[in-house]
């Protein structure tokens, strides 16, 4: 009779247990992409294992997803557009699933109790993008196809094209990256290169594992024909670049200008915080750089020394992206409103080295011509810095006045004060994410000073303040 009745209230407690599971909801509540990101849950690792064709540009891919469940889950999503699905499997159990956009609404097997680990299988197959409205993706492309190779570059959202992710970096995690390709090409992505397996059928693949936290959209994989250079900076940072081959004899430059920046950089920011970096040169002419995450990309307008932002040459679009592997990677903004903490801090520190090579009244009169650039914006894309909305997250107001915003309060403060600021807001956020308000906090914490009126002017207001180089 006991056990009966212990069997009844086991079956009770089960099926209450799946009556008050929860729907994990698309959207991690972003306040310009509320499609990006899903709630639920909190992914720890992904395994992403890709055979790439080169030559019929498809890919078949195998994504493990290592989650952990913030809530009760019947029902979970991630992002994902295009492509077709194999299977999935929830926990090595068949799972159900729906797409709608963006959306891969997953029910599994056996709802997901909170603080439960749980492990997601997505088999796939088809060409990253194809089919797919490119209104779907703002700003972000995602796996590009070129002439004989490939890059991935995915800011905010292009991540969702070819791998199921939870695409907002509010929730980052480490990757493993199992690319497999023909034996005459080469990948470079993120992390540090742990070994080329040959195939039975003539192919190889490179296993790369990134131990630091990642945004998803600063996954990077690049596949081509390039030469590589192998080093160390200071007592061990692995670093790596990759240029086509025929630039392999600008190898050796590319790092010994990056050890530079990098014991410049360490000198204003505290020290590098991720396990290597480095640069890849795809072979393409592109109209951007990226700071994916240890190692940086670039097209091979770079090798060309054209000019950026109307200044300097390779130098200063290189410091701007090593910069960010700080401000942006591993201290990730908390929202894409907080984009300041990432396009303006590395103009600022693009603005520093200016200054270490160039001298200060170099960097004073493009700060001057800026300012009177920026004067001249229209209304509608001189927008407040902590508010500069979806179509302006790469507008020429957020990395020029988002760079004067810092020297401003470098002439306010002075040097040994803002830089210490600015380490202090590193280390309190590394490998996490933060919001500009948090670097508000930061700033009067260690300063000591209200700082209400300065970025009330600087940041939330749209009139320009007046400039920090006035007499």
């Amino acid at each position: 009779m006991v056990l009966k009745r212990r069997i009844v209230l086991f079956i009770i407690l089960s099926l209450c247990s799946i009556a008050f599971a929860q729907d994990g909801l698309g959207g991690i509540g972003d306040p310009y992409f509320p499609d990006f990101g899903n709630n639920g849950y909190d992914v720890q690792h992904y395994t992403i294992a890709l055979n790439v064709n080169m030559e019929e540009q498809t890919l078949n891919g195998t994504a493990m997803i290592e989650s952990l469940a913030t809530q009760d889950l019947s029902v979970f999503h991630l992002d994902f557009l295009g492509m077709s699905i194999k299977q999935i499997t929830v926990n090595n159990a068949a799972a159900t699933f729906e797409r709608d956009g963006r959306e891969l609404i997953i029910t599994p097997e056996t709802p997901l109790l909170e603080n439960q680990p749980f492990t997601v299988h997505v088999v796939y197959n088809g060409s990253p993008g194809k089919g797919v409205s490119s209104s779907n993706l703002p700003f972000g492309r995602g796996w590009t196809w070129i002439s004989d190779g490939v890059y991935v570059a995915s800011e905010p959202g292009g991540s969702a094209v070819w791998y199921p992710v939870n695409d907002h970096p509010l929730d980052k995690a480490t990757y493993t990256l199992q690319i497999t390709v023909p034996q005459d090409y080469t990948v470079a992505a993120n992390g540090l290169l742990q070994d080329v397996i040959s195939e039975s059928d003539g192919r190889q693949t490179y296993l790369w594992e990134a131990e630091n936290p990642i945004a998803s959209y600063l996954v990077t994989v690049n596949i081509g024909r390039f030469a590589m250079l192998e080093t160390v900076y200071g007592d061990g940072l692995p670093l790596r670049f990759f240029v086509p081959e025929r630039f392999a004899d600008e190898l050796p430059a590319l790092a010994d200008v990056t050890k530079e920046m990098l014991a410049f950089f360490e000198s204003v920011f505290g020290v590098y915080p991720l396990e290597a970096y480095g640069i890849v040169v795809v072979d393409a002419t592109l109209d951007f750089a990226l700071e994916t995450q240890t190692l940086s990309l670039f097209g091979r307008d770079l090798l060309a020394g054209d000019q950026w932002l109307g200044i300097g040459g390779a130098d200063i679009v290189m410091a701007h992206e090593l910069a960010h592997q700080w401000f942006g990677n591993s201290v990730s903004p908390a929202s894409w409103r907080d984009i300041w903490l990432n396009e303006g801090f590395a103009t600022f520190a693009q603005m520093l080295w200016l200054e270490y090579t160039q001298g200060t009244a170099e960097m004073n009169a493009i700060y001057d011509s800026w300012y009177d650039n920026i004067s001249y914006l229209s209304a509608s894309r001189n927008t407040p810095l902590a508010d500069p909305g979806d179509d302006n997250l790469f507008s020429i107001n957020v990395y020029l006045r988002g760079a004067l915003v810092l020297e401003a309060l470098r002439q306010e403060l002075g040097d040994e004060l803002l830089f210490a600021i600015l380490q202090a807001f590193h280390e309190t956020y590394r490998n996490g994410n933060a919001s500009i308000e948090d670097f508000i906090a930061t700033a009067e914490a260690v300063s000591g000073q209200s700082l209400t009126d300065f970025f009330t002017q600087w940041l939330y207001e749209r009139d320009l303040p007046l400039s920090p180089l006035s007499d």
